[in-house]
C-alpha cells in the first residue's frame, strides 16, 4: 500500500508540475486553455473555473491540457481563433510545448538544491570488511580501521575515498589510516577491476578490496554550496538519462532493464520507506527522466510537436496533414510499444520473477 500511495503522489506531482508548464505559457502568449487533466481517460471529478475545467481523470499514468483549436471538429469564432494554439506563432507554440519538459527539469534542480541544504547522508571511511587477499589485506589494513588519507589527500566521506583510488595512475598509493588513537601508513598497490558501469560500458579501475562499514552521517550544506551542488547534480542526472537512452539504443544495456509503472510504485515506495530526503532525490531523478524522454523527437510525444514546429519556423510552412497523422501513428506505435515492454519487464521482474 505505501508503494502505491508513493507512487500517485510522485506522479501526481511531477504530472502536475509538467502540465502546469504548458498551462502557465499557454496563458502567457493569451492562448485559451479549455481542459486541465491530472490522468487520462473518464473524468473522476472536476470543477470548471472561468474557462477552463480542472480535472483528476481514471490513470494516473500522464495528462493533458486542452487549448482552444486544438482537436478540430469545431468552427471557431474570430475572438476564438485569435485564442488558439494554432493561430499563434512558431515561437510561441515552441515555447508553448517546451515548457512542460522544462519545469520538469526545472522542478528537479530546486528539488536537489533543497535535498543538499537539508542534508544527505553521507558514508565515513570506516571499513566494515577487508577483502582476504587483496591489496588491503597483504598490507596490513583490517576491518575497523578508519582510512583518512589517500597519497596525502586528506578525505572523510567513502565516495571521497574511492575517487581518490580511481583516478590514481600509480602503480602504488599510500594510504593513511587511523587505527584506535594510533595514526599508520601503508604503501600499497592497487588491483585493477574490469567491469560494466551504468551504462553498459567495460571499464578497468583500480580497487584495494574494502568495504565501508555503513557508517554514515548527514552533510548538510549553505545556501550557495547547496545551489551549486544541485546544479551539477541536476546536470550529471540529464547527462546520464541521455547516454542511458542512447546506450539503450546501441543495445549496450538491454531492455529488460526498462521499467514501468510497477517498478516506479516499488522504488518509490522503498524511497520513502529510506526517508524524506530519498524520496525527494527519486522524484527528482524521475523528473529530469520525464522531462528528457518528453523532448526525444517522437511524434504523440512534446518533442514530436517540437520538430513540427522547428519545421514550420525553418522552412516557412507547417509540415503537411498528411505528414503529420503518419508520423502521430508511426509515433502511438512506438510509445505503445514501450508501454508493452515496460510493462511486460515489470510482470518478468516483480511478478513471474523474485524481484
Amino acid at each position: 500500500m505505501t508503494s502505491i500511495v508513493s507512487a500517485i503522489i510522485v506522479l501526481g506531482i511531477l504530472i502536475f508540475v509538467h502540465e502546469f508548464g504548458h498551462f502557465l505559457f499557454a496563458k502567457l502568449f493569451g492562448v485559451g486553455v479549455e481542459k486541465f487533466s491530472l490522468g487520462f481517460g473518464p473524468k473522476l471529478i472536476g470543477k470548471k473555473m472561468g474557462e477552463t475545467e480542472y480535472l483528476i481523470s481514471a490513470f494516473p499514468l500522464g495528462g493533458y491540457v486542452k487549448m482552444v483549436g486544438e482537436g478540430g471538429g469545431d468552427e471557431l469564432s474570430d475572438e476564438e481563433k485569435a485564442r488558439s494554439f494554432g493561430e499563434k506563432s512558431p515561437l510561441r507554440r515552441i515555447g508553448i510545448v517546451v515548457a512542460g519538459p522544462g519545469f520538469n527539469l526545472i522542478f528537479a534542480w530546486f528539488v536537489f538544491i533543497a535535498v543538499f541544504m537539508v542534508g544527505v547522508p553521507s558514508a565515513t571511511t570506516k571499513i566494515g570488511e577487508v577483502v582476504k587477499d587483496k591489496p588491503a589485506a597483504k598490507a596490513g589494513i583490517v576491518a575497523g580501521d578508519r582510512i583518512t588519507a589517500v597519497n596525502g589527500k586528506k578525505v572523510d566521506r567513502w565516495e571521497e575515498m574511492a575517487t581518490e583510488i580511481a583516478a590514481s595512475k600509480g602503480p602504488s598509493l599510500l594510504v593513511e589510516i587511523k587505527r584506535g588513537g594510533e595514526t599508520k601508513a601503508f604503501q600499497l598497490k592497487p588491483e585493477m577491476r574490469t567491469g560494466k558501469n551504468l551504462l553498459g560500458e567495460t571499464v578497468t579501475s583500480p580497487v584495494i578490496g574494502v568495504v565501508a562499514a555503513g557508517e554514515t552521517v548527514i552533510d548538510r550544506y549553505p545556501p550557495g554550496e547547496a545551489f551549486s551542488r544541485g546544479s551539477v547534480q541536476t546536470w550529471n542526472v540529464i547527462e546520464l538519462t541521455v547516454l542511458s537512452l542512447v546506450r539503450i539504443i546501441e543495445r549496450a544495456i538491454p531492455l529488460d532493464t526498462i521499467g514501468g509503472p510497477i517498478m516506479i510504485a516499488k522504488m518509490a515506495g522503498q524511497q520513502a520507506e529510506a526517508g524524506g530526503v530519498s524520496f525527494l532525490a527519486f522524484m527528482a531523478l524521475l523528473s529530469v527522466n520525464l522531462g528528457v524522454l518528453n523532448l526525444l523527437p517522437i511524434p504523440i510525444l512534446d518533442g514530436g510537436h517540437l520538430f513540427f514546429y522547428l519545421w514550420e519556423l525553418i522552412f516557412r510552412r507547417p509540415v503537411s496533414m498528411r505528414a503529420r497523422e503518419i508520423a502521430q501513428q508511426v509515433g502511438l506505435a512506438l510509445l505503445i510499444g514501450l508501454m508493452v515492454l515496460a510493462f511486460y519487464n515489470d510482470i518478468a521482474r516483480y511478478l513471474v520473477g523474485n524481484g
